[in-house]
Order: C-alpha cells, then sequence, then structure tokens
C-alpha cells in the first residue's frame, strides 16, 4: 500500500489570540494583508469570532472567544498567550489523507468531517502536533465561497494606509520542542505524514559563546515543499531562545513562520514603514566580511545592511533574511522574511551565529538570557 497521503502544499495557519479584530488590524497594517471573510455571532457561531486573512498564497486565520465557555480558544490563550493553534495542508481526498497518516502512527484529533452550505462543501481531519497544536487536512475543491461555510463577507471595515508588502506564500513552519523531543516529532511527522529528513544540526553546528540548540529540518517528499525545522534546547552557559520559548510559552509549540517575497529589500522596506519591528542589526564586520567573500549577488550589500537583512550563499544559490521581533506580548512568535534566490533550498546555516545573537541581545533586555 502507498504512503502517499496527496499533500498538496500549505492552505492556512490558525492563531488563538485575545483579540482577533485587533490582531487582524495589526495584520493588515504591518503585512499588508486583507481580510477576506468573517465568522462570528453575525454569521451564527456565537461562541467565537475568526477572521480570515490572505495575500497571495499566505492564509491567515486569527480566532478568539467570545465567551469563557469557548474553552477550547480561552483556555489556549490563557496558558500559552497568543499563538499558533494548528497550520493546514491542502490535500486531494481528505479520508485517504488521514486514514494513511494514522495507519502510520498519526495521532487523531478530528476525523474526516464535511461542513457545506450554499456554496459548496469543504472536508477536514486532523491530527495531534506538539502539546495541544494541531496539523489539518484539508480540501476546498468543491467550495465556491470566500473561505469555509459559516464565514460571510467582513463586518468591520478593517482598511488602514500601508505599504504594499509584496508577501508571497509561507516558506516553513518551525516548532520549539522540550529537550529530548526533537527526534520523537521529527519521527512522527516522518512517518504520520511520509516526510524526510532533509538537514540536520548537531552539537555544536547551532551555538554562541553563552548558548546552543539541536535542530532537524523535516520536509514532504510529495506536492509543493511542505518543510518543518524542529528545534530542541542544548546545554549552554546562559538559557538559549529555545529554553525562553518553552519557558514563556509554557510548552512546545509554533516559533515562527516563515513567508517568501521576491524582492525582500522593497519588503523589509515596506514593512519597516508600516510599523514592523525586526531584531537589531548585526555589527558592520558582518557585512564587511560579505564584502570581501565577494559573493556572486544582485542585491546591493550597503542596502542589506542598512536595513540588517542577512545573507547566506548555497552552492549557486544564496538565500536572505530578516526575523521579526515577537508579535505578541509575550516572547514567543515571530515571522520571518525570506527571499531565496537561484534555487536556493536551506535556512541561513551561515546566518545562525550573527542572528542568535541578536535574539541573545534581546533576550538580555527582557532579563531572560540568564538561567534561573
Amino acid at each position: 500500500m502507498s504512503n502517499n497521503l496527496g499533500l498538496i502544499g500549505y492552505d492556512f495557519v490558525e492563531f488563538y489570540v485575545g483579540s482577533a479584530k485587533m490582531w487582524a488590524y495589526w495584520h493588515v497594517k504591518a503585512l499588508g494583508l486583507k481580510v477576506m471573510a468573517y465568522l462570528g455571532p453575525e454569521t451564527g457561531h456565537r461562541d467565537r469570532v475568526s477572521y480570515f486573512l490572505e495575500k497571495n498564497n499566505v492564509r491567515i486565520v486569527l480566532t478568539s472567544a467570545v465567551k469563557p465557555s469557548t474553552y477550547d480558544v480561552a483556555s489556549f490563550v490563557e496558558r500559552h498567550g497568543d499563538g499558533v493553534k494548528r497550520w493546514s495542508v491542502r490535500v486531494k481526498d481528505v479520508n485517504n489523507s488521514f486514514e494513511t497518516s494514522l495507519q502510520n502512527g498519526g495521532i487523531p484529533v478530528q476525523y474526516p468531517k464535511k461542513i457545506e452550505d450554499e456554496f459548496g462543501y469543504i472536508v477536514e481531519a486532523a491530527i495531534k502536533l506538539y502539546d495541544d497544536a494541531e496539523i489539518v487536512f484539508i480540501n476546498r475543491e468543491n467550495y465556491k465561497g470566500l473561505f469555509k461555510p459559516g464565514y460571510a463577507k467582513p463586518v468591520q471595515n478593517i482598511v488602514v494606509a500601508n505599504e504594499d508588502t509584496g508577501l508571497q506564500s509561507v516558506d516553513h513552519i518551525v516548532g520549539n520542542v522540550r529537550t529530548n523531543e526533537m527526534n520523537l516529532w521529527a519521527n512522527y511527522l516522518n512517518k504520520s505524514l511520509n516526510f524526510e529528513t532533509f538537514i540536520e544540526f548537531g552539537e555544536g553546528d547551532i551555538s554562541t559563546k553563552y548558548s546552543a540548540l539541536l535542530s532537524k529540518v523535516v520536509r514532504s517528499r510529495e506536492g509543493a515543499p511542505i518543510k518543518n525545522p524542529i528545534n530542541e534546547p542544548f546545554d549552554g552557559i546562559k538559557k538559549s531562545q529555545i529554553e525562553e520559548y518553552i519557558d514563556e510559552y509554557f510548552g512546545s509549540g509554533i516559533q515562527h513562520v516563515a513567508i517568501t517575497t521576491n524582492d525582500i529589500i522593497s519588503t523589509i522596506k515596506a514593512m519597516r514603514a508600516n510599523g514592523m519591528e525586526f531584531l537589531s542589526t548585526p555589527p558592520d564586520t558582518y557585512y564587511k566580511m560579505l564584502k570581501e567573500k565577494g559573493w556572486n549577488i544582485k542585491e546591493n550589500i550597503d542596502e542589506l545592511q542598512k536595513l540588517g537583512i542577512l545573507c547566506d550563499l548555497e552552492g549557486k544559490g544564496y538565500l536572505l533574511q530578516l526575523f521579526t521581533k515577537p508579535v505578541g506580548d509575550r516572547p514567543t512568535f515571530f515571522y520571518e522574511i525570506i527571499q531565496r534566490c537561484e534555487g536556493a533550498e536551506g535556512f541561513g546555516q551561515g546566518n545562525f551565529q550573527a542572528l542568535f545573537e541578536s535574539i541573545e541581545r534581546d533576550q538580555a533586555v527582557r532579563g531572560n538570557l540568564d538561567k534561573e
């Protein structure tokens, strides 16, 4: 029997948050997304509100509880703060994907369910991910509505002046897990989703003078690339960014979502103008070294330096990347903006030290760098 699940690619990422309206406004303003659909009391759902936002192939759902009795949402936010509850994969046949996953070790959360209205129907199912996170299988090919049944045109007119960010699609989704959980979850995804281990970073590969981490990147074998790095802490002199996340999030979960752009310089300029905060700029020596290496990159290095954008060479290609600061009140979830050039497939290995030293500087300001 085939282990193929009929995966097509990423679909949407859903956050559980304290105020979906405020998060929707912020995503419209800072990331340049557009509110496409709304679910709530006005559409017959009295216990929660959800906003569906979209730009090109970036799809975000923001959900809040309307009543304390909406326990799944309220308890998530109380424990974790604002964060990613689930990410979804578009598939050819939900029943086949779900059953194949379960046969290979997937833990069921929601069995296949058909949801319909006057615009057609979708089919969804879900399996378990880290702690209380989920992976959703979805097929919407028989649905002509705005997003899913239950959603209607937005009630609120969330339109703000902003710069076009040019964001394109989700590139990868990163999880942070407790010590000794990385291999468990990598094996789980490789078996239940028929993924494969693409890159592995062991002891000493990702470290600064203060802290370190271990990481494995698993990815799909079929459909558009679905890539999921998984990080766990490694013992260091001080508290690593992964330890800080787990302490502040109260568990394992989604650390960040990376979104692609075709022109990272224009994107970062626009997002900064829209109010997005990014990690502090690497030292001048980083960009001096870039110039000395004489890499054949199209972008102007002085422009990259001005914006704090990192560059890493990979074979004949290269990638450009920059991380935002945490977007909520807790130092947990953030976004990565990434541009892959000339076929680069990696994750900026050459930038790890500069990147994590920048994160540590922010940790120190928060008082979270020293171990308790």
